[in-house]
């Protein structure tokens, strides 16, 4: 639920002193202005709460994402991702003016862009899944992009190309740090791993837990039968999420194992139940396509 009385801030960008322009009449502020897009040129860039290098993660942008920038000052932009609206704060030096359409993503769990056409020349940048790139060429095994740089082909897929199963996705991160704000291959949190996760199948999500639980799929009916659950069913609790591996197994990423892990769905409740999460709240099946 919303942190606050009136438009959600996190999805929402109005402060006392300016709004988005798209805000006027919903919101008061002093001053409303139209964004500018800018293209995140960093291979992750976190978004922050505050305009302080210490300030709370809420999310990360990745490599060639769209972030609206409604001001900048004093080295920082304050603006919203196009990809889930989610509203912060970034260092504006990581971002470039330089309009951008994707030819592709990431679809491996980890690349890199390296200087040269050659596996043996140094990486330059790390990318992770489901980073946004132009591509301008090709060279043997390797794709140029538009900025510099190539790409290992077989690591990218094209721009609208989807995979069906949402939670092969999800197993591809077993092992890799929690993080939490994260939705990186190098650590993410648990709404982080189903966003990304969905992302690769061309399902959009918002970003925290509580938006998804009131957007995604449709409710198993309550009291839940727990015996009839399936793979890619969206297990919630209060500030937690986990994805259903088959009917008994769970994947997520969980400050108990500080990773993503998979484990028994009851060995899991019967441990959050006695933690400030508490009971699962709802079980969310995602409509088939």
């Amino acid at each position: 639920m919303s942190r606050e009385r009136g438009p959600d801030h996190r999805l929402n960008a109005y402060r006392d002193d300016l709004a988005a322009a798209h805000l006027r009449g919903e919101v008061n502020a002093p001053r409303f202005v139209e964004g500018a897009d800018r293209i995140v040129r960093a291979p992750v860039l976190p978004l922050l709460r505050r305009p302080e290098p210490a300030a709370p993660m809420d999310t990360q942008l990745l490599y060639g994402e769209t972030f609206r920038v409604y001001e900048e000052k004093s080295g920082w932009a304050w603006g919203q991702s196009l990809l889930d609206d989610y509203v912060g704060y970034v260092e504006a030096k990581e971002l470039v003016s330089r309009p951008a359409t994707p030819t592709h993503t990431v679809a491996a769990l980890r690349t890199f862009i390296y200087p040269k056409p050659d596996l043996k020349t140094r990486p330059a940048i790390p990318l992770s899944m489901n980073a946004k790139l132009k591509i301008t060429g090709a060279r043997g095994n390797f794709s140029e992009l538009d900025t510099g740089g190539w790409v290992f082909t077989a690591h990218l897929a094209a721009a609208g190309a989807h995979v069906r199963d949402f939670v092969a996705v999800a197993e591809e991160f077993t092992g890799v740090p929690y993080l939490w704000g994260g939705r990186d291959s190098m650590g993410l949190d648990c709404s982080g791993l189903v966003q990304m996760s969905l992302e690769r199948a061309g399902i959009a999500s918002l970003r925290d837990t509580d938006m998804q639980e009131a957007t995604l799929g449709e409710a198993l009916p309550e009291p839940i039968d727990f015996t009839k659950l399936a793979r890619g069913d969206l297990v919630f609790w209060k500030g937690h999420v986990g994805i259903m591996v088959d009917a008994e197994r769970m994947i997520h990423a969980n400050a108990h194992h500080m990773r993503v892990a998979v484990e028994r769905l009851d060995i899991a409740m019967s441990r959050i139940a006695r933690s400030e999460a508490g009971h699962v709240t709802s079980i969310k099946r995602l409509v088939k396509r």
